[in-house]
């Protein structure tokens, strides 16, 4: 048997339970006056990137070749075009 004070704090309690996810959502949306730069009117396009030199480009296939992966690769193409660009042309 509950008494009416249990059903009250139980109904306080669960309609605060409900009530906090209506105030978990706090993003506010862009004022709809400013316009949008064109750098965020299309976020597909990325930066352009820089050409890769053939001395990266033939130590990515050395590395693809010894199957080296990660922190390993990383230090390998950096040795390879080091030594790469110490020869002479």
């Amino acid at each position: 048997m509950m008494t009416i004070s249990s059903r009250v704090a139980a109904t306080a309690f669960a309609s605060l339970l409900l009530m906090s996810s209506a105030f978990a959502q706090t993003a506010t949306p862009a004022p709809a006056a400013t316009p949008a730069p064109a750098a965020k009117a299309a976020p597909a396009e990325k930066k352009a990137e820089k050409p890769r030199t053939t001395a990266s480009l033939e130590c990515s296939k050395e590395a693809d070749t010894k199957g080296v992966h990660g922190k390993e690769r990383k230090k390998f193409m950096s040795d390879c075009k080091k030594s790469a660009a110490d020869k002479p042309k």
